[in-house]
C-alpha cells in the first residue's frame, strides 16, 4: 500500500506542479496592460514630414505616440502617397518602408481612404468616416501587448469593424524610441453609407 500511495501522491504533485505554471504566469501579467489606453488630440494632421516631425509625439519615446502617428500618416494616402511613405520612413526608423508594404497599402488603401480616417473620433460609415476637429485617436494596450522585450503590439479600434486592430511596433534600447514595425489594422471596414447599396433608402 505504501508503493501505491506515494505512486498516487508523486503523479498528483507533478499534475499540480504543470497546471500552476499558467497560473502564475497569467498572474505575473496581471496590471502589466490591463487595457489601458492613451488619447492623442491633433489640432490638424499632418500633411508631410516636417509637420509630423512638429508634433510632441514625434519623440516616439512612447510606444502609444508612435501608434497614433502611424494612423495620422496614413489618413494622408489619398492626397499624396509619397507624402505618406516619408512620414511612414521616419516612423520606421533604422529601417525604410519595402516595396512589398508600399505595395500592401496601395492593395488595401486604394479606393479605400477611409480606412484611416474611421479610428479616429467622429468618424462613421454614415457620414463616410469624416472625423471630429479636432482629430482624436485612442491607442490601448492589453495584459500581453508588451510580453516580448523591445517589441509592442497596441490596439485601435474602427468606427467600421467590430475587433480592435493592431499595430506592432519595436524599441530601440540605445535610444530609448519606439518605430513602427508592422501596420496591421488596415483590413477592410464597412462601406461608407453612401457607397453601402444595402444602407441606401429607395
Amino acid at each position: 500500500m505504501g508503493f501505491f500511495e506515494d505512486l498516487k501522491r508523486a503523479i498528483g504533485n507533478s499534475i499540480r506542479t504543470k497546471d500552476s505554471k499558467p497560473v502564475k504566469n497569467a498572474e505575473s501579467e496581471t496590471g502589466k496592460g490591463s487595457n489601458k489606453g492613451e488619447r492623442f488630440i491633433f489640432k490638424t494632421l499632418p500633411k508631410n514630414l516636417s509637420e509630423l516631425k512638429a508634433l510632441p509625439e514625434a519623440s516616439l519615446d512612447s510606444a502609444f505616440k508612435t501608434a497614433a502617428l502611424t494612423l495620422a500618416a496614413l489618413c494622408r494616402y489619398g492626397q499624396s502617397r509619397d507624402d505618406t511613405i516619408e512620414m511612414l520612413n521616419f516612423l520606421k526608423g533604422p529601417e525604410d518602408v519595402s516595396e512589398y508594404e508600399k505595395q500592401f497599402y496601395k492593395d488595401r488603401l486604394a479606393d479605400k481612404e477611409y480606412i484611416p480616417l474611421s479610428y479616429f473620433e467622429g468618424a462613421s460609415p454614415q457620414n463616410g468616416y469624416t472625423p471630429s476637429v479636432p482629430y482624436i485617436i485612442s491607442v490601448f494596450e492589453n495584459p500581453y501587448s508588451f510580453d516580448n522585450e523591445n517589441w509592442a503590439t497596441l490596439w485601435v479600434k474602427s468606427s467600421g469593424a467590430d475587433n480592435m486592430r493592431s499595430i506592432k511596433l519595436r524599441k530601440k534600447p540605445s535610444t530609448g524610441q519606439w518605430f513602427l514595425n508592422d501596420i496591421q489594422c488596415l483590413s477592410e471596414i464597412r462601406l461608407p453609407a453612401a457607397e453601402d447599396k444595402w444602407a441606401q433608402i429607395y
